[in-house]
C-alpha cells in the first residue's frame, strides 16, 4: 500500500464510473430498496461533496466521500474499496484522509450510516477501531432496521 495514492476525482472517469455502478447494485442486492442510501454519480457530484479515489498507479484501489452537513459537521458516503484489495488496508487510508480533511475544515462531528446486514460487518469494525460510536438516525435519515448509524467527536 506504499504506493497509494488519494486524490480528488471529479467522477468522470470510466473507471471510476464504473466502480461506482457496481457499488450501487452491490448495495440494491444487499439492501432492500427502501433502505438503500448510496449516492447515484449526479448526486455525489454536488457541490457540498468531496469525493476521493484511491489508486496505485492506474488502478483503483477504492473510494470515499465527505458530505458537508453544516458548518461543524460532516458525512462520510461511498466507502469502497475494490473486491481484490480488501483486507489490504485501502479503507483505512481512506477512511484517515477522510478524517483528517474533517479536522481541518474544524468539523465537530463526523457522522456515517452504513448497513446492518452481515455484509457491512467489516465496515462496522472498521469505524469502531477509528473511534466512532453507534448512534441513532441524523440528518435526514429516519430509524431503520438495515442501517446502522455511527458519529466521531473530533
Amino acid at each position: 500500500m506504499s504506493r497509494l495514492q488519494i486524490r480528488e476525482d471529479d467522477l468522470t472517469g470510466s473507471k471510476i464510473t464504473d466502480f461506482l455502478r457496481e457499488h450501487l447494485e452491490d448495495m440494491k442486492e444487499i439492501t432492500p430498496p427502501e433502505s438503500v442510501h448510496a449516492l447515484d454519480l449526479e448526486a455525489l457530484r454536488s457541490r457540498n461533496i468531496t469525493f476521493w479515489s484511491a489508486w496505485a498507479g492506474d488502478e483503483l484501489l477504492g473510494c470515499g466521500a465527505l458530505k458537508e452537513l453544516d458548518a461543524s459537521s460532516g458525512e462520510i458516503k461511498s466507502m469502497r474499496t475494490a473486491k481484490a484489495h480488501r483486507g489490504r488496508g485501502v479503507a483505512s487510508k481512506i477512511l484517515n484522509h477522510i478524517i483528517t480533511t474533517a479536522q481541518q475544515r474544524r468539523y465537530h462531528h463526523l457522522h456515517l450510516e452504513t448497513g446492518a446486514q452481515a455484509e457491512f460487518a467489516p465496515a462496522r469494525a472498521l469505524y469502531l477501531r477509528y473511534g466512532f460510536q453507534y448512534r441513532g438516525p441524523f440528518a435526514d435519515y429516519i430509524d431503520d432496521p438495515n442501517s446502522v448509524f455511527m458519529t466521531k467527536k473530533l
